[in-house]
């Protein structure tokens, strides 16, 4: 077949178009290398479909969101974008330094460059269909986020690759190499602008390191241990270092216009970014620093070592950034730092593997990264961090997997005990603590815990998120949406904080700004089934029921059948007239609680759409027997408002939520 840059089928008319290894069939949306399937998300494969239709040609930035997400979607769509390129660049193992097959043009889109071949597509006959759908397989591409892999990534169905391998090899000797890189960039930024009288924070913002080997086992640990040493960069002097974003878009500074919106949201000083390539036993980070004002490359450095076991550097360089920057470290603060991580590779290595896993949030994921904490915490007795990762992984159970909250809760708060008995001056041990009171309804023990944690390190979005929740199911709906809005400020790129920020708009009965919310999550994640369902949620209240419906559908098979989307699918119903339709899901739901744990709420809450009040309070009372945690939307749902006033729900309240 010859070259067709400019004649031949288009990418619209259903042909196969091949370049390189691979060839791309638009009828099947299916993109295929020799005989194996490469799966790309929706998002992905529609723009590799549109650049391979516009192949040598610019397409704009415009050009794309029209593309992926209509006209007139008023978002921030460019790490969007970005996280579509990365994925297309995953599958076809291109390399943004020397594309083969997609150039980024530097603040104005991007172009397909590679030569195409294209043919009609012919119907395959019954003898080739056997033997294809013998040789086909599936090459994965990996999540962008952690929250955008909770439903993509293949570790949803099975367990990861690497999470029966021995602790070790790359995924331990990397960490100090990250360190050396963060910390002595820090110093450089911090010592250059270093001025006795100045009094204002230097605010610094690391993207992602991003991994070009093809070891894809290494993705954990050059993104988790990025962000453990930026969360022990920002103990170093909280009042003149920041370290902003810490759940960061993966874009790169080669892209001037994202890597300005990402510094104007960020309000950032300094861009870092880095890449790591694997190479026999030696590893290369190349980092580089890119000064906000003028987007002026700085510094760029690349360090090479030997795979060693080079762990025990992350504490002492720390402190070094301290000295560097003339600063004076107190005693409780060194000997905070001294004590944040493990002094174990074994044991720091399981951790990082475990943070990765529990970020898919699905039952799989969430079991397999509490097995890591474990044998962590087995290794090391007084790793505090591992056990806070245990008590929030437990803690999640009963939202992400509909585990059953009493023995949820008892883990949780065990594991949480005991990270506040070995080290309460941690930020992330008090959320821990935060989160098993929010969820247990214990609000006051929560909200101190919270307010702990943001005096330890008051740039921690999570802590915000968790307080401005809590003061959202409390009815404090004003002090709720400043937190949130504190937390989007600090971390603008975690789809999770727009999810949840839906929630508290939802409940301070603002529906516009609740679909905002949920629209902004799914730019940063399309595949995160919360902001689908939030989007669902506000949609309803809004009057738009069948586009509702097709959202809520969405998360439900994004989630793997999670019992919230469910049900909240069979209330729409049952609201719109749809009697029949919510009654069958209603029957489902039954059925399933038959074979395992279904939260009673999620009964009622159809129930409560049929206006089948009795029935509905009925669940609801089960639900409190069995400490059901969707309780803690009763006191502020709109959903629930058709029951205030009834004596026997306000009674219910007054149990289960003690004044």
């Amino acid at each position: 077949m010859a070259d067709d840059q400019s004649t031949g089928p288009t990418a619209d008319s259903g042909g196969i178009h091949e370049f390189g290894d691979f060839a791309l069939d638009v009828a099947a949306f299916e993109l295929r290398r020799g005989r194996r399937r490469v799966r790309l998300a929706r998002q992905p494969m529609e723009l590799l479909i549109l650049l391979v239709e516009r192949r040598g040609q610019l397409v704009s930035h415009e050009q794309i969101a029209s593309r992926l997400w209509g006209e007139g979607v008023f978002v921030e769509v460019g790490t969007g974008i970005h996280a579509a390129i990365r994925k297309i660049r995953r599958a076809l193992r291109d390399d943004a330094e020397s594309p083969r097959y997609v150039e980024c043009v530097a603040r104005r889109g991007y172009r397909f460059v590679a030569p195409v071949r294209s043919v009609a597509r012919t119907r395959p006959t019954e003898e080739q269909l056997p033997a294809e759908r013998a040789g086909a397989g599936l090459e994965s591409d990996a999540p962008s986020t952690p929250a955008e892999g909770a439903s993509r990534s293949g570790m949803a169905g099975s367990r990861s690759p690497a999470a029966g391998r021995r602790p070790g090899g790359p995924r331990r000797r990397f960490a100090a190499l990250l360190a050396v890189a963060l910390a002595g960039l820090t110093a450089w930024v911090t010592w250059s602008w270093y001025d006795p009288h100045r009094v204002e924070r230097i605010r610094l913002a690391v993207l992602p390191f991003e991994n070009l080997s093809q070891e894809e086992e290494l993705d954990y640990l050059v993104h988790g241990v990025a962000d453990e040493t930026v969360a022990s960069l920002v103990q170093v002097d909280p009042p003149r270092l920041g370290v902003v974003g810490r759940t960061r878009p993966r874009i790169s500074a080669d892209d001037d216009r994202l890597a300005e919106d990402v510094a104007r949201q960020l309000g950032a000083d300094f861009l870092v970014e880095g890449s790591m390539r694997a190479e026999s036993d030696r590893l290369r980070l190349t980092v580089k620093l890119i000064r906000v004002r003028g987007m002026v490359q700085e510094w760029a450095a690349s360090f090479d070592r030997e795979r060693g076991g080079l762990l025990g550097l992350e504490r002492e360089l720390a402190s070094a950034v301290a000295e560097q920057i003339r600063l004076k470290l107190s005693p409780e603060r060194a000997a905070a730092l001294a004590r944040r991580q493990t002094e174990i590779p074994e044991a720091y290595d399981l951790y990082l593997r475990g943070l990765h896993l529990k970020a898919h949030a699905t039952s799989v994921t969430v079991r397999d990264a509490i097995e890591s904490f474990e044998r962590a915490v087995a290794i090391d007795p007084e790793y505090a961090l591992a056990w806070a990762a245990i008590s929030n992984a437990h803690s999640g159970r009963p939202i992400n997997s509909d585990s059953p909250a009493l023995e949820a809760w008892q883990l949780a708060r065990e594991a949480a005990t005991r990270a506040v008995e070995i080290q309460p001056d941690m930020a992330e041990v008090q959320i821990a603590l935060g989160r098993v009171g929010l969820f247990d309804r214990d609000w006051r023990a929560a909200e101190s815990a919270l307010r702990q944690a943001l005096a330890i390190d008051p740039d921690a979005a999570e802590a915000h998120l968790l307080l401005g929740h809590l003061l959202s199911q409390t009815g404090r709906q004003a002090e709720a949406l400043a937190e949130m809005s504190s937390a989007r400020g600090l971390d603008p790129f975690w789809p999770f904080v727009h999810s949840i920020s839906a929630q508290v708009a939802f409940q301070a009965r603002d529906f516009e700004g609740a679909l905002g919310h949920a629209r902004q999550s799914l730019v940063i994640a399309p595949e995160m089934w919360i902001g689908h369902m939030q989007e669902g949620q506000a949609l309803e209240r809004l009057g738009d029921t069948e586009r509702a419906l097709e959202a809520l559908d969405r998360a439900a098979r994004l989630s793997g059948g999670n019992s919230k989307p469910i049900s909240l699918t069979g209330y729409v119903l049952a609201r719109s007239g749809r009697e029949q339709d919510a009654r069958a899901l209603l029957a489902r739901l039954n059925e399933t609680a038959r074979e395992r744990f279904v939260p009673p709420y999620a009964i009622a809450l159809i129930h409560l759409g049929l206006d089948e009040h009795d029935d509905s309070l009925a669940w609801l009372e089960r639900a409190e027997a069995v400490r059901d945690v969707h309780l803690v939307f009763l006191p502020v749902d709109p959903k629930w408002d058709s029951l205030r006033g009834d004596p026997r729900f306000e009674a219910l309240l007054d149990r289960s939520f003690p004044r």
